[in-house]
């Protein structure tokens, strides 16, 4: 999985692949579920939400969305059903269900929990 950051500088063109990082394994399909938490998207709308609620700064490639997106349907935790997109275009619409729903709760705690001990980490108590 890999995700991409983008660097802001005043003056200059921000390039695409400047400062491109791996996302923690496990990231993503949290990100995908917290994104699917706020109603049913297509493929192409949950890269947009993650783009745009990250203030830009997180770029999920679809090598690595789809794949993410089979994966959590196989595991019973998103499901798809085709519709038609707001352009009129056949699109497969992923959405929670009842076992995603549970487990983004679970990789909330994670997430959470992992946070915590890497800024205690980075800004020990004295």
């Amino acid at each position: 999985m890999e995700g991409l950051i983008r660097g802001k500088t005043v003056g200059e063109k921000t390039q695409r692949y400047q400062n491109r990082i791996e996302i923690l394994q496990g990231t993503l399909d949290l990100l995908i579920l917290q994104t699917l938490q706020w109603g049913p998207q297509h493929g192409y709308g949950i890269s947009v939400a993650i783009r745009n609620r990250s203030g830009e700064l997180l770029q999920v490639d679809t090598g690595s969305l789809y794949p993410a997106l089979h994966r959590l349907e196989k595991q019973k935790w998103i499901k798809a059903e085709w519709r038609i997109s707001e352009n009129k275009q056949r699109a497969k619409f992923y959405q929670l269900t009842a076992a995603g729903k549970k487990q983004l709760t679970r990789e909330r705690s994670k997430w959470s929990q992992l946070s915590d001990a890497i800024a205690g980490v980075l800004q020990p108590e004295e």
